[in-house]
């Protein structure tokens, strides 16, 4: 599928996130000289014919006062890690979750679920609620906090 000049534009625009205003479609349409709903329009159309995968928001946790941030990992039975994972993502305080291979015999966990909290004793709390839903389908786990801030970024255009 081609991008048309307006798809660059509007790509162009919002490849380094949103305003963070009130109306950020109609802020984002005042740039182009279009309206708000002409932005949201298109958008909606580039996720309908696959150009974009979504709209998404990615907080500064720590701007917000997260500063503990835990990806705790699980060694869940592998007949029930899809149900559990399922239930693990859908929790307040997880910001994401996703199954990944082992990589025995060092590396025994097969779900990821970050946590975040505004203290390490938080997180363990958290991980703990966890640990609870998973019960004895879980034969370990641990909490890698992190250590530095990695900057991320969506879709960009080369220009040209």
């Amino acid at each position: 599928m081609a991008l048309t000049d307006f798809d660059r534009e509007l790509i162009a625009a919002t490849q380094t996130g949103l305003p963070m205003v009130a109306r950020p479609y109609e802020a984002v349409g005042a740039m182009l000289g279009v309206s708000g709903q002409q932005v949201c329009e298109r958008l909606a159309g580039m996720l309908e014919e696959g150009l974009i995968r979504r709209i998404g928001a990615v907080p500064n946790h720590y701007r917000l006062g997260y500063v503990a941030n835990g990806m705790t990992v699980w060694n869940v039975d592998d007949s029930l890690v899809d149900a559990l994972g399922e239930r693990v993502g859908a929790l307040p305080a997880v910001s994401h979750c996703y199954r990944r291979p082992r990589r025995l015999p060092l590396w025994p966990y097969n779900l990821f679920a970050m946590v975040h909290g505004r203290t390490r004793e938080q997180v363990e709390l958290l991980a703990h609620d966890i640990r609870n839903l998973l019960g004895d389908a879980c034969s370990s786990s641990d909490i890698l906090y992190s250590t530095a801030i990695l900057k991320k970024t969506g879709l960009r255009l080369n220009p040209g």
